[in-house]
């Protein structure tokens, strides 16, 4: 696992890669907004799990919008990467996490933090994640197994949360899958620390039920 003072050291080094380029290109590239300031400052807003964030430039702190909160800096971290990686447009078409380069490699990762998490959470009730993922994402449904939705995570990483219904033979089964243009964005274990952010507010959220 990783520890807090390695978020920090990567903090570190996305923002010295981030501060020798063009705000507003980054801005451009990755959906964020962009507003001037004086002396050749700025502030980016992004939309992060449907949340309004606040980036400003060029010291690349990170803050909710609504409550002035500072983000955790393993979001932090990510959303740097992000910002790095972002660029290439949706495909359209799905690809499990095994298909990411390196994604075998942090298989165990991933399924500890989001999709055994996701189907023990919601395999026995699936219709709860829908509720959950549009109340808190503004989730839109999919067409693929049982129950499934659309998570917008950040302006050009859609991820794909799906369900089948367990039976007297078998139980419940799930699976996330992300718009095949994430392998240009994210780093395997950037994608299951995205996929774990997903999936855990929406566990929290159902449990107040």
């Amino acid at each position: 696992m990783a520890r807090v003072d390695d978020f920090y050291a990567a903090a570190g080094l996305a923002k010295k890669v981030l501060e020798e380029q063009n705000p507003k290109r980054i801005a451009d590239r990755s959906g964020a907004g962009f507003i001037p300031g004086e002396d050749g400052g700025a502030v980016l807003t992004l939309k992060f799990l449907n949340r309004d964030l606040r980036i400003t430039w060029p010291g690349l702190e990170f803050s909710d919008s609504a409550s002035g909160d500072e983000v955790s800096i393993q979001q932090q971290v990510l959303l740097l990467h992000y910002l790095e990686g972002a660029g290439a447009a949706t495909t359209g078409r799905w690809i499990a996490y095994q298909e990411v380069p390196d994604g075998k490699f942090y298989l165990d990762a991933f399924l500890r933090r989001a999709k055994n998490p996701l189907v023990q959470g919601f395999g026995e009730n699936p219709e709860r994640l829908v509720e959950a993922a549009r109340e808190l994402y503004a989730a839109q449904p999919l067409d693929q197994g049982d129950v499934s939705v659309a998570v917008t995570a950040l302006p050009t990483v859609p991820v794909a949360l799906i369900l089948w219904k367990g039976d007297e033979e078998f139980p419940p089964e799930g699976t996330i899958l992300f718009d095949r243009s994430i392998s240009g964005i994210l780093s395997a274990e950037d994608i299951a620390w995205l996929a774990g952010m997903v999936v855990y507010p929406l566990l929290g959220l159902a449990g107040k039920r």
